[in-house]
């Protein structure tokens, strides 16, 4: 399994609209609706949300990776966005510029979701990724980071 399956130049934006760790999550979340990857924006979310309760998805250096496992989820992918500096309602208060939210179907294997979560965190463990990552200026750049 390779993430770049999960990942397309049209579920990623540079420059977010939200003001708030809510509205960041509906914006990429209507990314993924409006590519026919989720089916319902407020189901989503809500799912999203649940995931968010069982424990901080803030992991430092500016990025959030939100995730959900839901039924609403018709094609396991990931959407990203920058975001200019926002709370993410996390235990510290480092302010986050870079969401990564993975949009996962129940119906596919724990694993798939794990396996994600680690190529894209080791990708986020070398600094220069993290530097290509808010250098981007376009979605592409976004994404060719991940390749």
């Amino acid at each position: 399994m390779d993430m770049k399956e999960f990942l397309f130049e049209d579920l990623a934006k540079v420059k977010l609209n939200a003001n708030n760790k809510y509205d960041a999550i509906v914006e990429l979340s209507t990314l993924l609706y409006e590519k026919n990857f989720i089916e319902d924006i407020k189901g989503f979310v809500s799912d999203v949300y649940e995931r968010e309760n069982e424990g901080d998805t803030n992991i430092g250096q500016g990025i959030a990776i939100p995730h959900g496992k839901s039924e609403y989820v018709k094609k396991t992918s990931i959407a990203i966005g920058k975001i200019d500096p926002i709370d993410w309602e996390s235990a510290d208060e480092d302010k986050i510029e870079l969401i990564i939210l993975f949009a996962v179907r129940n119906v596919d294997n724990t694993s798939v979701h794990l396996k994600l979560l680690s190529q894209i965190a080791s990708k986020l463990g070398n600094d220069d990724v993290l530097d290509m990552l808010k250098k981007a200026k376009t979605s592409k750049d976004l994404i060719k980071v991940f390749y």
